[in-house]
């Protein structure tokens, strides 16, 4: 994260323990208000099984009079029923209540065990009391980013600040996210917040867009869980008018830069990882092919524990993408680590492992650049290693 955060104007933010995380006490309820109706679009996850709140979100997203955004974090209100949709909507009226708004204009993010009711009462009294706390502060900013964390580690942020028509228009976001994590998106939850004024079927194209080559190409464990949602408001604070054209494409860069930031910290983070893997796939005939090959790679055990042991086992990464069910000519395929080359065009060169081993050892980040002859598409994936931690973590995760 930046020294500083560019935060967006006319939004204010906040956090804290509102009961839900009982023994730790941390923060577990986090409210982001804007002082204005906001077009907001929502992308979310592909899992049959979702969350109350992502059904409520649908509803909602894409949309042009949001006002507020309330996470709480600890418990996922999955696979809760009836009763979980009816605590999603009276999460979203307590804080409309709380701020003033209707009940309607509030989207609902939840993150945590799966199975379990939200403790509604602690919820209420929480918004009652975060509501009045609220503020534009950079403090207040990264407490509303740390009280969406379950595993995390550290908190995930990133800004961006750009000049469109004369104005300066800024980007705030924020996610959450270490394990079960596995496209198309998983336990994570992301938001973006702007001064920038879209439309509504502008923000839901463009946020869908910037999805797909970023959160939606990370992966730690393969696992789509039931609770994924990014989340865009734009509440036009900045002033001018409504994007459009160029105007529009200058955002989208910046819009995708940011969502590229916060979803490489997830893997970063990833539940006992030790290296974020890059894994660049170029040469294919076409994207959707790139892309299958990328994460098959991402996604293979053995590849993950050879990088975890600082192994050049270049055999298990070209096998990977021979399994991913997409055609390829074989003898044109050339695969580097770290810069190093391993295999040429079919062919294993013979190469000093000493060095290849020390670099992914000494390196936190890992590089795998597989290069195909059967076109110029190209993709990229972010993934983690796997360590004996992460099936620690995830072993003693309830008990």
């Amino acid at each position: 994260m930046s020294a500083s955060i560019e935060i967006a104007q006319g939004y204010q933010f906040g956090s804290l323990h509102c009961g839900i995380k009982k023994e730790s006490g941390k923060r577990d309820l986090t409210l982001i208000a804007s002082d204005r109706p906001a077009t907001a679009a929502g992308v979310y996850t592909q899992n049959l099984v979702c969350a109350a709140p992502v059904l409520l979100d649908r509803e909602r997203t894409p949309g042009g009079s949001l006002r507020a955004i309330v996470v709480n974090s600890g418990v996922a209100n999955a696979c809760t029923g009836d009763r979980g949709m009816d605590d999603a909507r009276k999460m979203g009226d307590l804080t409309g209540q709380a701020l003033g708004v209707e009940g309607e204009q509030v989207l609902v993010m939840s993150t945590g065990i799966i199975g379990e009711f939200l403790p509604m009462d602690e919820i209420a009294g929480g918004v009652v009391k975060l509501a009045p706390m609220l503020q534009s502060t950079e403090e207040a900013t990264i407490d509303a980013a740390t009280g969406m964390m379950t595993t995390d580690t550290v908190h995930k942020l990133a800004s961006r600040k750009i000049e469109i028509d004369g104005h300066t228009i800024r980007l705030t976001g924020m996610a959450k996210g270490a394990a079960m994590i596995g496209p198309n998106m998983a336990t994570m939850l992301g938001l973006v917040v702007t001064d920038a004024a879209l439309a509504p079927e502008d923000a839901q194209r463009l946020l869908l867009a910037a999805v797909e080559d970023t959160f939606n190409c990370i992966s730690v464990d393969g696992h789509t869980s039931t609770n994924d949602t990014v989340l865009l408001m734009a509440n036009g604070a900045a002033g001018g008018s409504t994007l459009e054209g160029e105007s529009l494409d200058l955002f989208a860069v910046a819009l995708q830069e940011i969502c590229e930031e916060l979803a490489k910290s997830i893997p970063s983070d990833g539940e006992g990882a030790t290296h974020l893997i890059t894994v660049d796939v170029s040469g294919c005939a076409n994207k959707a092919s790139a892309r299958k090959i990328a994460k098959t790679i991402a996604d293979s055990p053995l590849v993950k524990t050879a990088v975890t042991g600082a192994d050049p086992n270049w055999g298990r990464i070209v096998s990977a993408a021979g399994y991913a069910g997409v055609p390829f000519a074989t003898d044109r395929v050339t695969l580097y680590v770290n810069g190093f080359l391993l295999y040429e065009n079919g062919v294993p060169v013979a190469f000093d492992e000493g060095p290849v081993s020390v670099s992914i050892r000494d390196k936190r980040d890992t590089a795998i650049d597989i290069r195909f002859g059967d076109g110029d598409a190209t993709a990229k994936f972010w993934t983690t290693d796997l360590t004996a931690e992460y099936v620690r973590l995830n072993a003693d995760y309830r008990t």
